[in-house]
């Protein structure tokens, strides 16, 4: 296995790593709080939530395997060259753990709080049930041959599929309601910091050991970044730009008005007087 050529770079590397680990572990946070202190989930995409544990929970079995199986990172090497790096960092696990954990927090919310009239579609329960179901396949055809690498690269591309799919629906929502109004720009800017951070930690690592097998050794976290970047782009728009935050309630995200009409209509029978 590969060392480290320059102390500040491997610092560097560190520093980076922890920097994207706290932003996109923290950037769980303000969606979570919004729903607690709302006690509604009202323009919360449910999709998007729903496909974000599957994308996290592949890419932390993704994570967790290839740091600590031996046997795993022996197939690494036997393909990249045992003078590459583990691409998976510490702060990866790390953030798979707690990513996996908040995300299952927020579906709990969605379970608990009011929803209005928003529900989780039949075909984003149909892509996480043929995504499950491909997975276990493979298992059962990387068990003859002990194809673990192979396996969980499978998983990777589980992740990087889903990292491409699971921003469309809120994006959509938004441009729908013509509103970001329920869904947490602390999230989005949190994320946007956190990719660029990730992204900037395997440039560090490339640059110490003269060789780019890093991006396209785990060309997960590499389109993990990119794709995280594009979709907190887009979202920072909606919300800075197309659409201006509104002070709204819950019951208004939800398209209702509990307001009287200024002027009732002549067939509106008058309110009763006691």
């Amino acid at each position: 296995m590969a060392s480290w050529n320059s102390v500040p770079l491997e610092i560097t590397y560190e520093v980076l790593g922890w920097l994207a680990f706290v932003s996109w572990s923290i950037s769980f946070y303000p969606q979570v709080i919004l729903n607690f202190r709302r006690k509604s989930v009202v323009g919360l995409n449910f999709d998007f939530v729903l496909l974000n544990l599957t994308k996290h929970s592949s890419y932390l079995i993704y994570n967790v395997v290839l740091y600590f199986s031996r046997a795993v990172q022996k197939q690494y090497f036997e393909k990249y060259g045992y003078d590459q790096m583990i691409p998976v960092a510490a702060n990866d696990v790390a953030f798979s753990i707690h990513a996996v954990l908040l995300t299952a927090i927020t579906l709990v919310q969605i379970a608990i709080y009011d929803r209005g009239n928003q529900k989780i579609s039949k075909l984003a329960i149909g892509i996480v049930s043929a995504v499950w179901l491909a997975a276990a396949i493979c298992f059962f055809i990387a068990l003859p041959k002990h194809s673990w690498l192979w396996l969980i690269s499978v998983f990777n591309s589980i992740q990087v599929f889903m990292t491409m799919i699971k921003y469309i629906p809120q994006a959509l929502f938004n441009f729908a309601r013509k509103s970001t109004d329920g869904f947490s720009i602390g999230n989005i800017l949190l994320d946007f910091t956190g990719g660029l951070a990730n992204y900037a930690q395997m440039a560090v690592q490339s640059i110490d050991q003269n060789s780019w097998v890093n991006f396209y050794g785990n060309i997960g976290k590499t389109l993990l970044s990119l794709v995280s970047v594009s979709f907190d782009i887009l979202f920072m728009l909606q919300h800075y730009v197309l659409y201006p935050a509104k002070s709204t309630t819950p019951s208004t995200l939800n398209g209702e008005d509990k307001k009287d009409p200024l002027i009732k209509s002549s067939d509106q029978p008058e309110s009763e007087t006691v």
